[in-house]
C-alpha cells in the first residue's frame, strides 16, 4: 500500500526530450497565433487590446510549457497549484467575453502539453469558427452631455434635448440648486452623429439659443483603462 502511494506520488520520472517539447511548443505557438487572430478579427475600435492579445498567445506557450514539466507527476502538480495560489492577478478584464479568450489559450496550451494536439486544433477550429459566426465586438463609445442652465430653462432644455435625439439620449443626473440645473445625458457615439446630420446645427446651438445657458460639455467615454 505504501509503495504503490509512493508511486502514485513520485509519478513517472521520464524527461521530455528536446525534439518532443519544440513539438509541443511550436503547436502552442501556432494556436496561439490563431487566438491572437480570432480576437484581433472580433474585437474594433478601443476594445481591442494588443497588449492583451499578445499575453494570448504566451499564456497559451506558457502553459503548455508547464503542462510538458508537469506531466503525470501529481506530487509536482500539487507544488505548482501551491506555488501558483499565492499569486494574486488584480488587472480588471475590461469585457466579460475577454474571459473566453483566457479560458481558450489556458486550454490549448494544457493539451499541447500533454501531446493532446488533435484535441487542441479542433477545439481551436470550433472556437475560432463560432467567434466569425457571432460577428465582430464592436465598441460604441459613450457620450456624455452635460448641460448647465439656468433653473427658468430647465424644462425647456430638458425638451431641447428631448427633441434634438428624438428621445434616445437617456438622463442620468439632475443636479439643481434655487438658482441654476445641471443635466447630464448618455448616449451613444452613433446617435450623437446621426442626430447631428438630421439637424441642421449641434446641439450646442440649439441649447445656447435658448439663453441662460451657462455652458454645455460632450465627454466621450472609451473602455480604456491604460494604453
Amino acid at each position: 500500500m505504501k509503495q504503490d502511494l509512493l508511486q502514485l506520488f513520485s509519478g513517472t520520472s521520464s524527461v521530455v526530450g528536446l525534439e518532443d517539447m519544440a513539438l509541443r511548443a511550436g503547436m502552442a505557438v501556432v494556436l496561439g497565433l490563431a487566438i491572437f487572430l480570432s480576437y484581433w478579427i472580433s474585437h474594433a475600435g478601443t476594445i481591442y487590446s494588443q497588449k492583451f492579445n499578445v499575453n494570448l498567445v504566451t499564456l497559451t506557450v506558457l502553459t503548455a510549457t508547464v503542462m510538458a514539466v508537469i506531466g503525470n507527476n501529481i506530487a509536482l502538480s500539487l507544488g505548482m497549484v501551491g506555488a501558483l495560489s499565492i499569486v494574486r492577478f488584480r488587472t480588471a478584464i475590461k469585457d466579460a467575453r475577454d474571459t473566453t479568450y483566457i479560458f481558450w489559450a489556458i486550454i490549448v496550451g494544457i493539451c499541447c502539453g500533454v501531446g493532446q494536439f488533435l484535441a487542441a486544433a479542433v477545439g481551436s477550429v470550433a472556437v475560432f469558427v463560432l467567434m466569425l459566426i457571432l460577428g465582430r465586438i464592436r465598441n460604441d463609445v459613450r457620450t456624455l452631455i452635460v448641460v448647465r442652465a439656468a433653473r427658468s430653462q430647465e424644462l425647456s432644455a430638458e425638451g431641447v434635448v428631448f427633441e434634438y435625439f428624438g428621445g434616445r439620449a437617456v438622463q442620468r443626473v439632475k443636479n439643481t440648486t434655487e438658482d441654476s440645473v445641471e443635466l447630464i445625458y448618455e448616449l451613444s457615439k452613433r446617435t450623437l452623429d446621426k442626430a447631428r446630420k438630421r439637424n441642421d446645427g449641434p446641439i450646442t446651438d440649439a441649447l445656447y439659443a435658448l439663453g441662460g445657458v451657462e455652458y454645455v460639455n460632450i465627454v466621450a467615454q472609451n473602455d480604456e483603462i491604460g494604453s
